[in-house]
């Protein structure tokens, strides 16, 4: 995964084959509204889109819906045209699903989603629901009807269950799956998955990059986690950010990256291998 250019210091990627150009660090919706402060969730927005981030994740179901609100407000006043903003939708038939996205929108104070995604992907049988239920039609209506722009998936326990909804529908122009070092040694998302999606051109989404802060556990930094993230074959890596401070601190971790060598990310990945063998450090797949 190359850079096709640089923003304000910023690194950017192709997202998958769709042409987008997308920064390769995001900032993570539901951090936004995890202090239920609009002020502040406004500012982290607009001062990442002001340092050249362009990527913005979010959730209809992130702090019953005041992260969309707070990201609704942030990109108000022109805001909206510096943004690739991504959310995601929960639903598992047509009616829900087209419910959830008219909430989105309103909440976002947009009349387009530039990624919508079908999200968490985490329990045995929801694959075969949407894709049974009318959620891949839906999803297609909206995208002629100029709502949203591109559909991805997301999921976080088993990367059996996101390979069964590549199997079963060929929409996707994304995905997004956990990409750290913890990953790589116990149900790796990134070893099943990348390869694939790769081939096929669909835009990889990396997240859990601290794996919730249990990675600095295992006797890695902030900046080697990230550091190793990027060096992955991901379009972007979104971040939870719910400071100022958090924020400047990624910010220079990506201006200051260099993607890992080989040997590089083989040292890392031997340092944390005993803490990861069992799983218990990511408990979004074990929880």
């Amino acid at each position: 995964m190359y850079t096709v250019r640089t923003v304000n210091g910023i690194p950017y990627r192709l997202l998958g084959s769709t042409g987008e150009e997308v920064s390769i660090i995001g900032v993570g919706g539901f951090h936004i509204g995890r202090y239920r402060d609009r002020e502040l969730g406004v500012r982290i927005v607009r001062t990442a889109l002001n340092e050249g981030v362009n990527f913005l994740d979010n959730a209809w179901c992130y702090n019953d819906g005041l992260s969309e609100e707070i990201m609704g407000l942030a990109l108000l006043g022109g805001y909206r045209d510096q943004a690739f903003l991504m959310t995601k939708n929960h639903g598992r038939d047509a009616p829900t699903f087209r419910a959830q996205l008219e909430q989105s929108l309103r909440r976002l104070q947009t009349d387009r989603i530039d990624l919508l995604q079908l999200h968490e992907i985490i329990d045995d049988g929801v694959p075969q629901r949407i894709l049974s239920q009318g959620v891949v039609e839906a999803a297609l209506e909206a995208k002629k009807q100029g709502k949203i722009r591109y559909v991805g998936f997301t999921g976080h326990r088993w990367p059996r269950l996101l390979e069964e909804m590549l199997e079963g529908s060929d929409i996707w122009d994304a995905v997004q799956l956990p990409v750290n070092l913890l990953d790589h040694h116990y149900r790796s998302f990134a070893r099943s998955l990348i390869p694939r999606l790769s081939e096929a051109g669909i835009g990889i989404i990396g997240m859990k990059s601290l794996a919730g802060g249990n990675l600095l556990r295992a006797g890695v930094s902030v900046r080697e986690a990230i550091s190793y993230s990027l060096s992955q074959a991901v379009s972007t890596l979104v971040c939870g950010m719910d400071s100022l401070d958090v924020l400047e601190q990624n910010l220079a971790i990506v201006r200051d990256w260099h993607p890992l060598s080989a040997e590089e990310q083989s040292r890392l990945l031997d340092r944390v291998a005993l803490a990861a063998e069992t799983g218990h450090l990511e408990h979004y797949k074990t929880g």
